[in-house]
């Protein structure tokens, strides 16, 4: 008697039903249905629109009437992630998987807060799972193997993107990653290689950034020249582009052509004038052109923003070079207590000695560095010309 009483009724019930039985309510539970239908589909216009409080007030109010209602629980996610409270986020996805397991909406989500978080090995997790049940979402694979880069996982990473350029020979974001993922393992030959395809697929419509990763890469090569010219091309696009000034600086610096990288680290200094790295470079291209006045105005212009070991080494040069041997001597004496595993301080400190005709204890202060257990080259080199 009991099964009976519990079973469901097959068809629709009629008046007599409804009057007999006061627990069926279907046109009630209809009514109510069609106002929760209405309010989630105003809720997600209203994320496109970016109207993000009025939309999470609609999900609010869904969320009164059916706790866990999957739309809402993901619209609230979504509201929360595109207001950047990512933890509030992750929450209300989780407890829509909670219920509603396999939810791709709250799996998608849920991934990139925990990207957001820098939790990577988390979002990899959940694109996996996500995976399972679409296997074939460039966009999804995409962003597990941009989690595997980031965790520096160059194996799966190279595998996910090259499975997404078998699906879509052209993937921007495949073809970018390989990129990146290249260069970050300093394997910038192949990193060219991506970033030359990038640039033959955009053709005119190129981005500034294939133009300064093109750049990097032959700064990195050391194929200053080639590099200067996609510098050079990005600069036309953005003239106060960062990263086309500092590879510009740095390619000419790369080429011993101090005067003109000077040009693009003042260039620099003009958007940031309390840069302390690019004060520190700019400073050491005036040494190198022996305008120690400029050079020492540089490297304290950096020290008063905070402690540099490049600036108080540089003035250190700065001192060597107009015969203040002493005066170099302490300060480098002094940075070696603090760095004592850079070999340029020994090095810098040996030639003091050398000026001073003092050759026994230039070999001391490289002994002492060799002590450490470090092959280098510089220092090696030294002891031969001593």
């Amino acid at each position: 008697m009991s099964d009976e009483l519990n079973e469901i009724p097959r068809t629709a019930p009629n008046q007599e039903q409804t009057e007999l039985n006061g627990t069926i309510k279907q046109p009630e539970e209809t009514q109510e249905a069609a106002e929760i239908a209405d309010l989630s589909k105003k809720g997600y216009q209203l994320l496109k629109e970016n109207k993000i409080s009025e939309a999470a007030g609609c999900f609010s109010k869904i969320l009164l009437v059916d706790e866990n209602n999957n739309y809402a629980l993901v619209g609230m996610g979504d509201a929360a992630r595109k207001r950047g409270s990512f933890r509030d986020s992750v929450e209300y996805y989780r407890r829509c998987l909670a219920y509603h397991p396999g939810n791709n909406y709250a799996l998608f989500g849920l991934a990139d807060c925990y990207k957001a978080l820098n939790q990577y090995h988390k979002a990899i997790e959940i694109w996996e799972q996500y995976l399972l049940h679409d296997d074939k979402n460039i966009t999804v694979l995409t962003r597990v193997a941009d989690a595997y880069r980031k965790v520096r996982d160059f194996k799966h990473s190279k595998m996910v993107y090259l499975r997404v350029l078998e699906m879509e020979e052209h993937n921007p974001y495949a073809i970018i990653g390989l990129g990146h993922l290249h260069y970050d393992f300093k394997e910038y030959r192949d990193a060219l290689f991506y970033w030359e395809k990038m640039l033959q697929t955009a053709q005119e419509n190129v981005d500034i950034r294939v133009l300064t990763s093109i750049g990097n890469c032959h700064r990195k090569l050391k194929t200053f020249q080639e590099g200067i010219e996609y510098f050079e091309q990005a600069l036309r696009k953005e003239p106060g582009n960062f990263y086309a000034l500092f590879g510009l600086a740095d390619c000419y610096r790369g080429m011993n052509r101090q005067e003109l990288s000077l040009e693009y680290w003042n260039r620099i200094l003009e958007q940031d004038p309390r840069n302390k790295v690019i004060l520190t470079r700019a400073g050491d291209a005036y040494r190198y052109l022996e305008k120690y006045d400029q050079a020492v105005e540089y490297y304290e212009r950096a020290l008063n923003i905070e402690f540099d070991t490049y600036a108080v080494l540089g003035l250190a040069i700065v001192a060597k070079a107009r015969g203040k041997y002493d005066e170099a001597q302490e300060s480098l004496k002094r940075m070696i207590q603090q760095d004592p595993r850079n070999y340029r301080i020994f090095i810098e400190l040996a030639d003091c000695y050398l000026k001073k005709g003092e050759k026994n204890k230039a070999r001391e202060t490289l002994e002492e560095f060799q002590k450490l257990g470090i092959r280098n080259n510089g220092i090696a080199e030294m002891f031969d010309r001593i």
